[in-house]
């Protein structure tokens, strides 16, 4: 196996890991309010606290990491927030809990963009949309993952205490990768000079590219379509990461049982739809183009994650609204790689600059939504509006990928 596909690997984990520590909240929710004595919208700005903060903090250490490399800020994103999931355990009130959150999503803010600097650095150009695949299925297995192992690490030890736990793998990941890891091929030690020739005369990045300002960033017209559809998307992606729990339990009544089965399941699927988007992109950008590969997969996973969002919300039937939801995250998840390997597509070597300033404008859809949830079922007890909310989001999101160019580098895009 080659070096890059442990490094592949290595990312493997570290996606996984995100996932375990983002989703736990949603997972333990019900203990959490009920310990704490929080209502539906006092919870909401729990959860929106991370969103905001991630968000904030994004765009900076995508920049950082294009700056200095990967590895260095890689260790610093992991170690902070494995401290900040430690600390959620400790919360005592809703005060201490919001802002504990809050640096818990300054903390994790970066990882993916950096992630795609990696990838960047490491990867053929031809391999992108894979390797990025891979990325998002293991975020996709964390989530799967994290109700199957933290309710019953809750009822041994108690919510508190699997915060810790998770806070505590993640800070071995980080002392791993700082030891083990190097930014370009050609500083690792025991690859192969064939190896690192295939890297370095197909990959994306250059060694002299020029690391260019957010604000020269922000001037394209490419850049902002990226921006809005990930914006939109994150509005039913984040549904997922914060609320199904409580929409399966609370707006369906579903026993816990139930619920985690069907996060679970969500989660499996949306690995399968990663897997699939990925190698898809791939495949018809090698024989259709490079705007084909990247908008196809993206205009269908999205157009068809819309329709399922509302057919969802229509169906009196509570069991096929679970399933239902689930092949929502199949279908959206599509477009998840793709979305990131576009930023490779048109950021190159400031790939970690475009993924940021995407993944900024993700996480306030995702911070919106987030409040939004909480708002609407406490003001109307409904908690089906939402999901209507989701499927326009997502429609709109669909058609903008009509627009969006992945050929069209940042010293190519159209500027304001």
């Amino acid at each position: 196996m080659k070096i890059r596909h442990y490094v592949l690997f290595a990312l493997f984990l570290l996606s996984t890991i995100t996932f375990l520590d983002r989703v736990c909240m949603n997972v333990v929710s019900k203990y959490v309010k009920a310990d704490l004595g929080l209502d539906n919208a006092q919870f909401g700005y729990i959860l929106g606290a991370f969103s905001l903060a991630y968000a904030l903090f994004e765009m900076p250490t995508g920049i950082l990491g294009d700056r200095i490399g990967a590895r260095r800020v890689l260790v610093r994103v992991v170690l902070w927030w494995s401290g900040f999931t430690a600390l959620t355990g400790m919360a005592f009130n809703f005060s201490s809990l919001l802002m504990t959150r809050f640096l818990f999503g300054a903390g994790e803010a970066g990882a993916y963009p950096n992630a795609s600097i990696v990838i960047s650095r490491w990867f053929p150009k031809q391999e992108v949309g894979r390797a990025q695949s891979v990325i998002w299925i293991a975020a996709r297995i964390g989530g799967a993952l994290t109700p199957l192992l933290v309710i019953p690490l809750v009822h041994a030890v108690g919510w508190r205490w699997a915060f810790g736990v998770l806070g505590g793998v993640g800070v071995l990941w980080a002392a791993t990768w700082y030891v083990w890891f190097r930014d370009n091929p050609s500083e690792k030690t025991g690859i192969s000079a064939a190896e690192i020739m295939e890297i370095e005369t197909q990959r994306h990045v250059k060694h002299a590219e020029h690391h260019l300002s957010a604000r020269f960033v922000m001037q394209h017209r490419n850049i902002w379509l990226l921006m809005l559809m990930c914006h939109l998307f994150f509005y039913a992606s984040y549904f997922f990461t914060n609320w199904s729990n409580t929409y399966f339990q609370e707006g369906r009544g579903m026993n816990e049982t139930q619920a985690k089965n069907f996060v679970s399941l969500s989660y499996f699927l949306g690995a399968l739809g990663c897997f699939l988007g990925g190698y898809a992109s791939d495949y018809f950008v090698k024989t259709r183009g490079l705007i084909f590969g990247r908008r196809v997969v993206s205009v269908v996973g999205l157009g068809l994650s819309s329709l399922f969002f509302l057919a969802a919300a229509l169906t009196t039937d509570n069991t096929l609204a679970g399933y239902l939801l689930a092949i929502c995250v199949l279908t959206k998840d599509l477009a998840l790689p793709v979305a990131f390997a576009t930023c490779i597509d048109i950021g190159k070597g400031n790939a970690g600059t475009v993924a940021g300033a995407m993944n900024f404008a993700g996480q306030m859809g995702g911070l919106f939504i987030t409040l939004i949830f909480g708002w609407l079922v406490q003001a109307t007890g409904n908690f089906n509006l939402p999901l209507l909310l989701i499927a326009g989001c997502l429609a709109v999101a669909a058609v903008l990928w009509l627009w969006i160019d992945p050929t069209k580098t940042l010293s190519e895009n159209p500027r304001f």
